[in-house]
């Protein structure tokens, strides 16, 4: 996904950490609601410890089917900071790339699930 570098299309109109549920809502300008699994956000995070330097690059983040959020940070008026238990906190994910994920979240989700089958990993710790 290259859509930190392009505008911002959709606008977060509200954010909701249900902790508990380890779940992060995100309903946007264009009456779209997305409900991102802590775990997905972790596994998928455009951090260079996920996403590598370069094409080709992204690793497969195993072992994190409990993951929760601490917390989330504003970043200026385009992204968030995610803050995860397992003390990753560097990724920062636009509105762009929250929206992508929820609206692309089952092949997402397939995707990395195909690639720890390949990998021989788990979501478990």
């Amino acid at each position: 996904m290259k859509s930190d570098a392009e505008p911002t299309r959709h606008w977060p109109v509200e954010i909701r950490l249900k902790s508990a549920e380890k779940i992060l809502e995100v309903d946007f300008d264009d009456d779209i609601k997305v409900a991102l699994p802590a775990e997905l956000l972790r596994v998928e995070s455009p951090s260079a410890e996920v996403q590598g330097h370069g094409a080709g690059q992204k690793k497969t983040i195993p072992g994190r089917r409990h993951i929760g959020i601490m917390n989330i940070h504003p970043v200026g008026n385009y992204a968030i900071k995610i803050a995860f238990d397992d003390m990753h906190d560097t990724g920062i994910f636009s509105w762009n790339h929250l929206y992508e994920l929820g609206r692309d979240q089952e092949t997402i989700w397939q995707d990395y699930l195909d690639r720890l089958e390949a990998e021989g990993l788990s979501r478990d710790p």
